[in-house]
């Protein structure tokens, strides 16, 4: 594979930038623009050993800085890796890296670092998309999960289940190979037990999708409510800013407002919606149908109502809308205003949390219902999370192949389970990348930057 070389930390102004060059001549490159303090030392190439040098081009020396050598196969990629620190501006940066061209490298795509480090062994499918995470991460959660399966933790968890399966298709071959000789060692009885044991174990780590989903992707979130009940101001304080215009005269959102927030450990998408009522003015009727829209689209509708009034009809139809798009169990009923309430709002809905969108009492309510609804009182420190929809689709069919197998024993051999002992197997390779397409491959990792 030809050499390849790129920025590895953010464009600007900075303290340090790192030029990273990978590939059998990365060395070889390395040593054409670095000129080491110590030659001697450096012509040792001692794996991770910092060497203090200078920077050169064909003008000349231009900065200094220091080269860390990593020897194959024990770096990041799996081949000699070579990184260059020199300071962080922006030309002294570009410099560095044009020099590194100019002697033998070529541009990086994106990815493709963490790409190379996936086609030599050095991690998996989804270690490298947990790299991903802990770049992208807005949450805290988000990070110690991303970095905890960084480390290999949801591989393991997989390649346990893999291993378990195996064994079982191995014991269906002997079956199939020597139905006279009882050469198999699993029982019918003890293979349905152990199938059912590791489907439990598959259907858990599927339904924490809708967490992993929430800390990670984001929920997206529709704020609806009849004109002037406080919805801009919710989305000011989930903001932590002025972000939606807040007057007394109803009706002045007439467009889409949307923003993304973290709401505890979850992340909102968030978008601030037009006051539904009934109207006549042509933009706020164009507005008031978004709502509606806004309404069947999202994951969570947080509809909002005005505690210093009895409900009326716009109430009403906003209450319909939401029944309409049968979006009851994804609705928390946010009673607003309550420092200067002066009705008891009688509402049709499950999860009722009282605030002040002026003075944030009752966020706290807010984030703990909302965290529950999306799974975090089932989610303990230890459980393994599905953060992508990748990785979730790919363990559902493994499940479900499962069960297909465990019906199969209830009427049939053990060779009509095995077909679906062996689907299962091919789906938890395919999210571990043991067995996925290089279209796969080459999506995954085209979302990340030049320099990973």
């Amino acid at each position: 594979m030809s050499t390849i070389a790129a920025i590895g930390t953010p464009y600007g102004k900075g303290g340090v930038a790192m030029i990273r060059i990978s590939g059998s001549d990365a060395f070889s490159v390395a040593e054409k623009i670095f000129v080491p303090a110590s030659k001697e030392r450096f012509a040792k190439r001692l794996h991770g050993t910092v060497y203090y040098g200078s920077f050169r081009d064909e003008k000349g020396i231009f900065d200094d800085g220091i080269c860390i050598l990593f020897e194959s196969p024990r770096s990041f990629t799996g081949e000699n890796v070579a990184e260059l620190y020199c300071h962080g501006g922006t030309l002294v940066t570009q410099n560095l890296l044009s020099a590194a061209l100019k002697n033998g490298a070529r541009m990086a795509t994106a990815g493709e670092f963490t790409r190379r480090a996936f086609i030599n062994g050095k991690i998996s499918l989804t270690q490298a998309e947990a790299i991903g995470g802990i770049i992208d991460s807005k949450s805290e959660r988000h990070l110690r999960i991303a970095s905890k399966q960084a480390n290999g933790s949801l591989s393991r968890a997989l390649g346990e289940i893999y291993d378990s399966l195996r064994i079982l298709a191995a014991s269906v071959y002997a079956y199939i190979d020597y139905p006279d000789e009882d050469m198999t060692d699993v029982s019918v009885p003890e293979m349905r037990s152990r199938l059912t044991e590791l489907k439990s174990r598959l259907d858990k780590l599927k339904s924490s999708h809708t967490y992993g989903r929430a800390i990670s992707e984001g929920i997206v979130t529709a704020i609806v409510g009849k004109p002037n009940t406080g919805k801009s101001s919710l989305l000011n304080r989930l903001c932590g800013e002025d972000r939606a215009i807040v007057t007394d005269i109803a009706g002045t959102t007439r467009d889409v407002v949307t923003e993304t927030v973290r709401l505890g450990d979850m992340i909102l998408r968030l978008s601030d919606t037009a006051g539904i009522r009934e109207s006549e003015d042509t933009v706020e009727k164009i507005g008031i149908e978004k709502s509606r829209k806004a309404i069947e689209e999202s994951g969570l509708v947080l509809a909002v109502f005005d505690s210093s009034r009895p409900l009326d009809d716009d109430d009403k139809t906003l209450i319909n809308a939401i029944k309409e798009s049968q979006k009851e169990d994804k609705t928390v009923c946010i009673v607003n205003k309550t420092d200067i309430a002066s009705e008891e709002l009688n509402l049709p809905f499950e999860r009722v949390i009282k605030i002040s969108a002026r003075n944030g009492e009752g966020i706290e309510a807010l984030i703990e219902t909302v965290s529950q609804m999306f799974g975090a009182g089932e989610i303990t420190e230890n459980d393994e999370i599905v953060v992508n929809a990748r990785q979730c689709a790919a363990v559902a069919n493994a499940a479900e192949a499962l069960e297909s197998a465990i019906d199969a024993l209830d009427g049939f051999t053990q060779d009509i389970a095995g077909m679906d002992i062996e689907r299962a197997l091919s789906s938890i390779a395919e999210a571990d990348g043991r067995t996925v397409s290089e279209d796969i491959v080459n999506e995954i990792f085209s979302r990340f930057c030049v320099g990973k």
